[in-house]
């Protein structure tokens, strides 16, 4: 076996690299969970209005590029564990008055940290330790940017 062929199999077979289905169906799903955030946000920030458009609009779109970079992370790690990334995002809820925006990305927050939690578990279940701490920073910004929008509600 020529070294290309061992880089190969050493970076895309093997137990080096494998995860399982499950995993892997849950990251696709944490992506599309932050694909639609990300957009979610932007367009809030684009289209939020009154009298704290100025104050609130900011802040969406502070969270909306974290959020994208989050997708990038983890397509970057699905990829190299085989997973397929996916194409579309499938729900965006950008809201209409800024109370209603912020209670849409309250609960968009609250599902994503719930989702990454059990990732985090399972991930630990199969001794993936990149995967797992990956998703606990991750983590660390979902309940960051759940404070930041819960503190808005206030």
């Amino acid at each position: 076996m020529g070294v290309n062929q061992m880089l190969v199999k050493n970076t895309h077979e093997g137990d080096i690299n494998m995860a399982s289905e499950k995993l892997k169906n849950m990251m696709v799903e944490a992506i599309i969970s932050e694909m639609e955030v990300a957009i979610q946000y932007i367009w809030q920030h684009v289209t939020i209005k009154g009298m704290f458009a100025e104050a609130v609009g900011p802040v969406f779109r502070v969270v909306a590029l974290q959020e994208m970079m989050h997708a990038e992370l983890i397509g970057e790690r699905l990829d190299y564990l085989g997973g397929e990334l996916p194409l579309h995002p499938k729900n965006i809820k950008v809201g209409g008055p800024a109370k209603e925006m912020i209670e849409n990305d309250v609960k968009a927050e609250e599902d994503a940290i719930a989702l990454y939690k059990e990732i985090i578990k399972v991930a630990k279940d199969e001794d993936d330790t990149t995967t797992r701490k990956l998703f606990e920073d991750i983590l660390r910004d979902e309940e960051d940017h759940h404070n930041t929008f819960t503190g808005l509600l206030e």
